[in-house]
């Protein structure tokens, strides 16, 4: 009889410690379903003839900036993260065709696209007063043509490294006129590749209005996500004494925001045009606290994901409170007017 009630009592604690197990566990697999898997692309890279891909420092390139940074978030995120597959898209020095990057993020169902890039501004051009200069000039025609002299400043002028700095965090936007050359700089890779046409179809135009309406509509349903990440992105530079640029659309469209299907972002790391933060982005310190920032935010992300996924199986209807990134909602009502426009 007493042996029979030990085994009893052994039998039930068994149960209920593998009932408690696979509870806990089922529990941590629904908490993981939000994000299964983020993409990190290194933007840029070396190109077949050895030559950098990007912008250029005073002593370094933006590419390699790019892949120092993503090789810290992809550490960090495994360690913070060990559940969240992490897929890279450039995972060594050389560069990865700009479609390839995309297919790569889509093939691996990923919830999150990550792109990693270093700002760049032009030098700016100043001049200098260094004296004066007497200079003969004459008036008057004929007889009456007189000599005459004047003084006339002289200067020099030279070009300074801009002041430019800061970070700024990029979502998908709808077409506008103005900052082309960002664009220009981030897609110029696209047009230098050997099938282009192969790759991206013949006559294919990433810029061009038509395709920026396509992909408007394509990727609505992700415009808000990679908002709200990317506030947060910023809200965490902010913390740390980054200069905050802000959350912006890119101006015309960039390939790897438009092509994947999932929330994107592209975050610009600061200006490797700037002496100060080029030192910055090249440094262990500053490489692990712009990585710490990301992972940050994604806490913050998932966070909110989470609770909303628990009050839609609540049934709660109220407003969630999901942690506040910086106020995207005049940002996203922008966003709306232009799909408006675009759809007339």
């Amino acid at each position: 009889m007493i042996r029979r009630t030990i085994f009893f009592f052994l039998v039930t604690a068994f149960c209920i410690t593998i009932f408690s197990f696979n509870k806990d566990e089922q529990s941590e697999k629904k908490k993981q379903k939000v994000i299964r898997t983020i993409i990190v692309d290194a933007g840029h890279g070396i190109m077949s003839n050895g030559g950098h891909n990007g912008a250029k420092g005073s002593f370094s390139y933006e590419d390699e900036i790019c892949l120092a940074v993503s090789k810290e978030l992809v550490k960090d995120i495994h360690k913070e993260f060990p559940e969240i597959k992490v897929v890279e898209t450039r995972p060594t020095e050389k560069i990865v065709a700009l479609h390839r990057r995309a297919e790569i993020a889509n093939e691996n169902k990923g919830d999150l696209f990550i792109c990693i890039h270093v700002n760049s501004a032009p030098a700016q051009r100043k001049s200098e007063l260094i004296g004066e200069k007497k200079v003969t000039y004459y008036v008057g025609k004929g007889k009456n043509r007189k000599k005459k002299t004047k003084t006339v400043p002289q200067y020099r002028y030279y070009t300074v490294p801009s002041g430019a700095k800061g970070t700024e965090t990029y979502i998908w936007g709808s077409h506008k006129n103005d900052e082309k050359e960002l664009a220009m700089r981030e897609n110029a890779q696209m047009f230098e590749e050997t099938n282009f046409e192969k790759n991206y179809g013949s006559g294919f135009d990433p810029n061009s209005a038509e395709f920026i309406a396509l992909s408007l509509l394509k990727t609505k349903q992700y415009f808000k996500r990679s908002a709200t990440l990317a506030g947060l992105v910023q809200d965490e530079f902010t913390k740390v004494g980054r200069v905050d640029r802000d959350v912006k659309q890119r101006g015309v469209g960039i390939w790897v925001l438009q092509a994947t299907a999932m929330p994107s972002v592209l975050i610009e790391t600061g200006f490797i045009s700037n002496p100060e933060e080029e030192r910055y982005l090249n440094s262990t310190e500053g490489q692990k606290e712009l990585s710490q920032c990301i992972i940050k935010a994604l806490k913050n992300y998932i966070a909110g994901l989470e609770k909303q996924q628990q009050d839609m199986e609540t049934g709660d209807s109220r407003k969630s409170n999901n942690p506040v990134s910086k106020d995207v909602t005049s940002f996203l009502k922008m966003i709306e007017e232009k799909e408006k426009k675009l759809a007339k």
